[in-house]
């Protein structure tokens, strides 16, 4: 029984035993083996920066994942090398240190005896001491390809965009003329009558669009309703200033195109309009294909290409004048006197057998 009790408590010391001893340093999380692929990319960027002139790294089997801790009163042989990670030291590195992928923290009572380095983050000093030297390198990161810069248009592309803003100006016209005809010939009466007063009403006009669109999101936010119907009043602010735009450099073009064609092979008033109004687009949309056609050339293009925005900029400016002036063709300068005409007359009396009966005018008291 003695024999026994003697081995029992002989056992519980040597359990005993290990439990009293202290680990020299206390890993955050268990410095395991890093799996194969952690292992071979741990490698792979090890050899890439002693490439690079980063000779002193150590090899990647030196390495543990995750964070790491040197408890304090401790004093570790180095190199101490972790990956994927960070460092925290509080007590004693005889050697040196590498954090990849981390940041390395030396603590109040902490001590590096070598060198400090940090690939992909920070050395920070919180009350420690490294006697050797501090690095911190960032990690390269893949760089993002820069995006292409624009390349200009070639002969054909530039031809295309020219052909294709004609077909689109040609059927706009068609339908102008076909549904709203007499407001295009107002604004034309109202370009006949005044080029300079419409050059200056457009750019007004142009001055006045954005404060214009503003004032409009003001009035419509002043009742909720109205606040509600915001987005769709600038939908429909701007699709009538694009009407307005277009309906005026139409009617700039068929001017334009009414002054090189004539009457002769006409047969209605509808297509002498059309034969102008194609003519005018023709001669418009022609300066834009000569610039075109001179898109190989970088001088001569942007010349012509300047060219052609100042004389449309000039005839849209015309067209946005004489279509405010008209207000939008509904407004001609012949209409007061053809009502005045028609008041001259309003006292006649027409009869069906003699025509106009001679009945007396009426005329002031005052004869």
């Amino acid at each position: 029984m003695r024999a026994l009790l003697a081995l029992v408590m002989l056992a519980l010391g040597s359990f005993r035993a290990p439990a009293q001893t202290r680990p020299s340093e206390v890993p955050k999380s268990s410095p395991a083996a890093a799996t194969s692929d952690s292992a071979a990319q741990i490698a792979k960027e090890i050899a890439q920066r002693r490439s690079e002139g980063d000779t002193h790294l150590p090899d990647a089997d030196q390495f543990t994942l995750g964070d790491r801790t040197i408890s304090p009163g401790t004093r570790v042989d180095g190199p101490i090398a972790v990956a994927k990670g960070n460092l925290d030291v509080y007590g004693t590195v005889d050697g040196d240190v590498v954090v990849l992928g981390g940041n390395l923290r030396v603590h109040t009572g902490g001590r590096i005896i070598g060198d400090a380095w940090a690939a992909g983050g920070s050395v920070l000093i919180d009350g420690g001491v490294v006697e050797g030297q501090k690095r911190a390198v960032a990690i390269s990161r893949p760089a993002i390809p820069a995006p292409k810069p624009h390349e200009p248009l070639s002969t054909w592309e530039s031809a295309k965009l020219v052909i294709g803003w004609f077909a689109l100006l040609m059927i706009i016209g068609l339908g102008v003329m076909v549904f709203a005809d007499t407001n295009l010939d107002g604004v034309v009466v109202a370009l006949e009558r005044g080029f300079a007063r419409s050059f200056w009403v457009g750019i007004a006009g142009q001055l006045a669009l954005l404060p214009g669109l503003f004032a409009l999101c003001v009035a419509l936010a002043c009742t909720v309703v109205g606040l509600l119907l915001v987005p769709f009043g600038i939908v429909v602010y701007i699709i009538a200033a694009a009407g307005v735009i277009t309906l005026g450099f139409l009617a700039v073009a068929r001017l334009a195109g009414g002054a090189i064609t004539s009457e002769h092979g006409a047969t209605s008033p509808r297509g002498v309009n059309l034969r102008a109004l194609v003519s005018g687009l023709v001669i418009f949309l022609g300066i834009w294909m000569v610039a075109a056609l001179f898109a190989w050339s970088p001088i001569a293009g942007a010349i012509l290409r300047a060219i052609a925005i100042a004389l449309t900029w000039v005839a849209a400016t015309l067209g946005l004048g004489a279509a405010l002036i008209s207000r939008a063709g509904t407004k001609r300068a012949g209409n007061a006197a053809q009502r005045s005409s028609a008041d001259e007359f309003a006292w006649q009396t027409p009869t069906p057998v003699s025509g106009v009966a001679a009945s007396r005018r009426a005329v002031s008291s005052s004869r």
